[in-house]
C-alpha cells in the first residue's frame, strides 16, 4: 500500500497530514506522542494508553488528502519542537497494519558553531591542579608496562585513535604511594619521560587517561608540566534509559568507554520503566519475556514510537558482558527496578499486582491509569521478592536502584484492600504507604546485601521515608537534596535543569528533546554547584553528580549520540573537578579541542551545541 504522512508544528498543535494511493475504508491512525493528547479535527480518539493512541478516521477516497489536527491535553505541555511530533506512526485498515513514513528525527547537523581557542591545558576535566613548564614533547605514542596501562591502552585501541601504546615512545613509569588519595595520581611529564605516581590501580587508570586524553587533544605535542589530581565526588554517574527505548548492548559498551574517557565511574542502568521491563530474570522468565516487545499484540502498544511491533531485552550473558566491561574501566553498574509507580507493564502480566476492586481513577503525569502496584495484595511482594532475587547475582556492585518517583497523588484511593492496609499499618496519605513499601523493598535488598537507593520522592512520608541508609538521586532541584541530607541520607545531585541530556539545546523549534525542565545549553551543565550556596554544612552528604539520559524521544540508538556530545563534558566536570574550576565561556571553548575524542570514539557530534 502506498501511504504518504507528514507533520508539522502548527500554532502550538500538530498538523498531520494522510494521503493513501488506494481507497481505505475504517482506517485507524496509531502513533505515539509524549504525553496524552487529543484530536482537534479529522477522527476520534478510540483508545489511549499513555502516550499511544488510536484514532478512528473517516473512510477515505484514493489521492485524498486528509487532515488531523492533534493537541495535548496538558497547556502545560504543548509542542515545544519537532520532537514532540508523532512517533512510530501507523495505520490499521482491518486486521493489517501499515508502517508511515518516518518523519525526520534526531538532532539536525547544522553547521558547526565556531570555538573560541582556549588557552589553558585542554584537559576535561580539568585537574585539581596543572603546573607547566617551558617546553613541549611530540610524542609518538608510548612505552610502558603495567596492567591499569594497558587497560587505558585497550580502549585506545577500540578507537580510531591509535598508536597510544607504541615500544618505541615515550617511557612512562609507575610508582606507587599509599599516601595518596585513592582515585588520585601525580602525572609528571618531561621530555625524557612521563612519571606516574598512585595509590591505587584506579589512580593509575585515571592518570593513563589524562595521558590519553592529552595525547589526543593536542596531537601528541605534550605540554611539559606537572598534573596533581584527585576527583572531588566519588560518585560520578550517567544514567540510560533502556526501558523507552532498547539500546544495543554495543551502544552501551561504547557509553562505558565515553564515561571512562571522562573519569565518570557509575553506570545507572535504567532497565525497567511502565513500557518494559528489559533484562532477564531466569527465575521470573514471564516478567522479560512478555515484556521485551511493545506493539500489535503485545502486553504494551507502540508507545513511544514502537510502531507495529519493537522488541528487545537483555540476556544473562548481555549483562555479565557489559558488567565486566564496564568493571575493566573502574566503573560500577546500578540497576534499577521501579516500584509502586512505572509499574504499568508489570501490572498487565500480573493483574494480581492491583486490588480488583479498586475504583480509584488515579493517572500518572505520562498518562497512565493503573500503573501502581499494591503492597496489600501478596502477588506485589512475591513479584517484588522474586525481581530482587533474581537481580541480586548479576551485579555485584552491591547497589539497587528502587525507583519511587512519580507517585500519582490519588494513588489507591478507590482501593478496598488498601484501606484496610492503611488502617492496619497507621497510614494516612500515599507518600505514607510509599516509604512503607520502600522500607520493605529495601529490607528485601538489604537481605541479598545490596544497599538501597532511590529517587528524591521516597524520603517522603511517615517514618522518614525509605530510611535503610538508602542513597537518594535529587533530580527536581536542589532543595529536597538539601532537605534529604539534612535528614541524615546521602544524595547524588542529577539535576534535571543542568543534566538531564535529553532535554533540547536550544528553545529553536527545529531543535530536537525535552523542556519540561528547562532548555540545557552547554553552559548550563556547570552553572551550578552540587553543594548548593547557604548548605555547606551538608557537603559530606553530596556524594556525587550524575547526568540521565531519557529513552522518550529516541527510535535510533546513534541518536544519543549528539543529545551527549558535547554536554557531558560539563557533567564530568561537575563529577570531577574542584568546586568553580570552569566557566561556562572556557567549557565551550575546551568542547573545541574535544571534538577529536568524540571523533576518535565514532560519536556524533551536536555541531550547533
Amino acid at each position: 500500500m502506498k501511504l504518504s504522512f507528514d507533520a508539522i508544528l502548527k500554532d502550538g498543535n500538530i498538523r498531520c497530514t494522510l494521503i493513501s494511493a488506494q481507497k481505505l475504508v475504517d482506517p485507524v491512525f496509531c502513533f505515539s506522542l509524549m504525553a496524552p493528547g487529543s484530536v482537534i479535527t479529522g477522527g476520534r480518539v478510540i483508545r489511549r494508553v499513555g502516550g499511544f493512541h488510536e484514532v478512528q478516521l473517516p473512510p477515505l477516497a484514493a489521492g485524498q488528502t486528509h487532515v488531523i489536527d492533534l493537541t495535548y491535553d496538558d497547556p502545560n505541555t504543548g509542542v515545544k519542537n519537532r520532537a514532540w511530533l508523532p512517533l512510530g506512526s501507523y495505520l490499521r485498515v482491518g486486521d493489517t497494519c501499515h508502517s508511515l513514513p518516518g518523519l525526520e528525527r534526531g538532532v539536525r547537523m547544522e553547521p558547526e558553531l565556531p570555538y573560541d581557542p582556549y588557552d589553558g591545558l585542554p584537559l576535561v576535566p580539568a585537574p585539581t591542579k596543572w603546573s607547566p613548564v617551558l617546553g613541549a614533547i611530540q610524542a609518538d605514542g608510548f612505552s610502558f608496562s603495567d596492567d591499569q596501562l594497558d587497560k587505558v591502552n585497550a580502549l585506545a585501541t577500540r578507537t580510531s585513535a591509535k598508536g597510544f601504546k607504541n615500544q618505541g615512545g615515550l617511557a612512562v613509569i609507575v610508582h606507587r604511594q599509599a599516601a595518596m588519595p585513592q582515585e588520585g595520581y601525580v602525572l609528571s611529564i618531561t621530555p625524557d619521560e612521563v612519571i606516574i605516581t598512585a595509590a591505587s590501580h584506579s589512580g593509575i587508570f585515571y592518570a593513563g587517561i589524562t595521558l590519553f586524553n592529552l595525547f589526543i587533544t593536542t596531537n601528541g605535542l605534550l605540554p611539559c608540566g606537572r598534573i596533581e589530581d584527585q576527583p572531588r565526588f566519588p560518585w560520578r554517574g550517567q544514567h540510560l534509559d533502556c526501558a523507552r527505548h532498547f539500546f544495543k548492548p554495543d551502544t552501551i559498551v561504547g557509553l562505558l568507554d565515553l564515561m571512562a574517557l571522562l573519569k565518570l565511574n557509575r553506570f545507572h542502568w535504567h532497565f525497567s520503566d511502565d513500557e518494559a521491563f528489559r533484562i532477564e530474570i531466569p527465575n521470573l522468565p514471564e516478567v522479560w519475556q512478555n515484556s521485551r516487545c511493545r506493539g500489535e499484540g503485545a502486553y504494551m502498544p507502540g508507545v513511544f514510537g514502537g510502531g507495529i511491533k519493537a522488541c528487545g531485552s537483555y540476556s544473562v550473558s548481555d549483562v555479565e558482558r557489559i558488567v565486566a566491561h564496564a568493571k575493566a574501566l573502574h566503573i560500577e553498574v546500578l540497576p534499577e527496578i521501579e516500584i509502586p509507580a512505572h509499574s504499568y507493564v508489570l501490572n498487565q502480566i500480573f493483574p494480581e499486582m492491583r486490588d480488583p476492586d479498586d475504583t480509584g481513577m488515579e493517572e500518572s503525569v505520562q498518562g497512565y491509569r493503573g500503573n501502581v502496584t499494591n503492597p496489600a495484595c501478596a502477588k506485589t511482594w512475591e513479584v517484588i521478592g522474586a525481581l530482587i532475587d533474581g537481580i541480586a547475582p548479576l551485579f555485584p556492585f552491591g547497589y539497587l536502584h528502587l525507583g519511587c518517583d512519580e507517585l500519582p497523588q490519588m494513588a489507591w484511593s478507590g482501593s478496598p484492600r488498601m484501606a484496610r492496609f492503611k488502617q492496619q499499618h497507621g497510614l494516612k496519605t500515599a507518600d505514607d504507604v510509599g516509604a512503607w513499601v520502600m522500607r520493605k523493598a529495601a529490607d528485601l535488598a538489604g537481605a541479598k546485601n545490596m544497599r538501597p537507593a532511590a529517587w528524591e520522592e521516597t524520603a517522603r512520608g511517615a517514618g522518614g521515608g525509605i530510611g535503610n541508609d538508602a542513597l537518594l538521586f535529587i533530580w527536581q532541584g536542589q532543595d529536597a537534596g538539601v532537605e534529604a541530607a539534612r535528614a541524615g541520607y546521602d544524595v547524588v545531585m542529577c539535576l534535571a535543569q543542568n543534566v538531564y541530556f535529553d532535554m533540547a539545546h536550544t528553545s529553536d523549534p527545529a531543535d530536537w528533546g525535552a523542556s519540561w525542565a528547562a532548555i540545557v545549553a552547554l553552559e548550563e551543565t556547570i552553572n551550578w554547584d552540587p553543594v548548593p550556596v547557604g548548605a555547606q554544612d551538608i557537603a559530606d552528604k553530596v556524594v556525587g553528580v550524575q547526568g540521565a539520559f531519557w529513552g522518550e524521544f529516541t527510535q535510533q540508538d546513534h541518536q544519543i549520540e549528539p543529545m551527549l556530545a558535547p554536554r557531558i563534558l560539563g557533567l564530568a566536570t561537575k563529577a570531577w573537578s574542584q568546586q568553580a574550576a570552569l566557566a561556562g565561556s572556557d567549557l565551550r571553548a575546551l568542547a573545541g579541542h574535544y571534538r577529536a575524542v568524540f571523533d576518535a570514539l565514532g560519536w556524533q557530534w551536536n555541531t550547533a551545541a
